[in-house]
């Protein structure tokens, strides 16, 4: 029969295993913050039970804005970020965060909006010229404002355009890409999306692609890792097994891969840097 002395001991040994066994499933658990027109896109989806089946790590997503992905990266809230800011990245890495920034993938970025397309901006390549003509028009601009990567974006456009948009026909909606589109199909207005979530949405909206082809519209994606010396008891490990996994040729022939009715949504980067602007 067990003694008291025993039996205390066993509990502590079962402490122990437990305490171990936690520590194991934490290690095997990675949380990537990324943006919401990625997971939108249903790439992730596509590609990420390859990387938890070859490494048995299990990816735990937090779809959120650009801004917020930074900001969880900078609270150690997240161990690896893929997101597509190039300007607020450069600033993560140079304040210290964030290591090892790489070139995923790239889109771009096109306006869509209604048929009757009452700004006329249908046809147009000048993408500064189109928001001129919504903005002189009045007509209704659904913005994401929600310090996304694509809202961003957006307000780059409007400063090129020399425009600060406001008024009743200006509604910023403080969500994801997704929802975004959905409302401005609802209200019949325009608003600026990645191709990527555009493709994946286009089938169960009335909105047209209006404005395409850019070169201010492009849109890179890169990877990276929290600094370690800042948060040292992240998953470090797991964040560089992923960060080599996506720029692997295997997987980069996957991005390449995935479509949406026979379209590609991203060109992989790895070989080619992606470009700062």
């Amino acid at each position: 029969m067990p003694t008291p002395l025993s039996r205390k001991l066993a509990s502590l040994i079962s402490l122990c295993l437990l305490a171990l066994g936690s520590t194991s499933l934490q290690a095997e658990t990675l949380k990537l913050a990324t943006t919401t027109s990625t997971y939108n896109s249903g790439l992730l989806d596509s590609i990420l039970p390859q990387f938890e089946q070859a490494t048995g790590t299990e990816v735990h997503v937090i779809a959120v804005g650009t801004g917020a992905a930074l900001r969880m990266g900078r609270d150690g809230d997240a161990d690896v970020l893929l997101v597509h800011a190039p300007a607020a990245e450069q600033r993560f890495i140079g304040e210290g965060h964030g290591i090892d920034r790489t070139g995923v993938m790239y889109n771009d970025f096109v306006i869509v909006g209604p048929s009757s397309d009452p700004a006329s901006i249908a046809g147009q390549s000048d993408v500064a010229s189109a928001l001129q003509r919504i903005a002189e028009a009045g007509a209704l601009f659904v913005s994401r404002g929600d310090d996304s990567g694509t809202h961003k974006k957006e307000k780059s456009l409007w400063q090129q355009a020399q425009i600060s948009p406001s008024g009743d026909w200006y509604r910023e909606a403080g969500q994801g890409m997704g929802k975004v589109l959905q409302i401005a199909d609802e209200v019949g207005g325009y608003t600026l999306t990645d191709r990527g979530t555009w493709l994946a949405y286009q089938g169960k909206l009335q909105l047209n692609l209006l404005l395409e082809g850019d070169q201010r519209l492009f849109n890179p994606y890169s990877v990276m890792k929290i600094n370690p010396q800042r948060y040292a008891d992240l998953n470090h490990q797991g964040a560089e097994a992923f960060r080599q996994w996506l720029v692997s040729e295997q997987t980069q022939q996957q991005i390449a891969d995935f479509r949406i009715n026979g379209e590609p949504l991203f060109v992989p980067s790895a070989v080619t840097p992606v470009a700062s602007q």
